[in-house]
């Protein structure tokens, strides 16, 4: 099964810059939509074959979540049944007979580390979220997750410490994430591979010359760590300033 995950920065921006070609042409399993930026009914989109779910923020052209998918789930559910985190779109997930995928869209700590309080509340109570899910079968999460976890994911670590997506509090969190029981997919395969990054700022030429972050990830249940096939970023595809990251899986 192939799974792809994209924080598009507004779909509608990125279906007049050839999604449809794009999202066609990688044929995933399942195709995974961050930063849509919808409100319901904004958006005429669908594929032949895939059916897509969908999770809006209730600020208008802010956040928001979708997947499509080829393979009809058990069950779906939108947001982590937090009340104080239900209201930005930020997840959705689908159930399957043999695993939970999770699209997740994480909060950004914004410059000055602003949201960071809210940041930490969020990552505990998705943490909590996802302990859960395992706890009744594996579990996929993919999206982006708004931190280069070690400085190996990130072009400039020094000049970036503290700074959103790079302080100690949100590094530690993911930390705590894999610690109970997850695996970064991407890390797991290929623990020493630098300059692979799925987000450039706009600024400064920076994807021109490959001054990225990972950000984007696909973390599984530590016991599908052996079915990972492959996990790959395609930097080469363009429309957004981040870019696919895929994971391929052999049940």
């Amino acid at each position: 099964m192939r799974f792809l995950s994209w924080n598009v920065n507004g779909l509608r921006a990125v279906q007049k810059k050839g999604f449809e070609d794009i999202f066609l042409s990688l044929d995933a399993d399942f195709f995974c939509l961050q930063e849509t930026k919808l409100q319901e009914g904004q958006i005429d989109l669908c594929f032949p074959g895939w059916e897509s779910y969908w999770c809006y923020a209730e600020k208008k052209g802010y956040s928001g979540t979708a997947v499509f998918t080829k393979h009809t789930p058990l069950s779906v559910s939108y947001n982590i049944g937090v009340e104080e985190h239900g209201h930005e779109g930020r997840a959705i997930t689908l159930e399957y007979e043999d695993f939970y995928l999770v699209c997740v869209y994480t909060p950004n700590a914004q410059d000055g580390l602003k949201r960071l309080d809210y940041r930490m509340r969020w990552e505990d109570d998705f943490r909590a979220y996802l302990c859960a899910l395992d706890g009744k079968k594996p579990v996929i999460v993919c999206g982006d997750m708004n931190v280069a976890h070690e400085e190996i994911d990130l072009k400039n670590p020094k000049q970036n410490v503290g700074n959103a997506g790079f302080s100690d509090e949100e590094r530690g969190k993911f930390t705590e994430l894999l610690a109970a029981g997850f695996t970064d997919s991407f890390r797991f395969l290929y623990p020493d591979k630098t300059d692979a990054y799925s987000w450039w700022s706009y600024r400064m030429r920076a994807r021109e010359r490959n001054t990225g972050w990972r950000i984007d990830y696909f973390v599984v249940s530590d016991r599908l760590r052996e079915k990972i096939k492959d996990a790959y970023i395609l930097p080469e595809i363009m429309g957004s300033d981040h870019c696919p990251v895929g994971l391929d899986i052999a049940w």
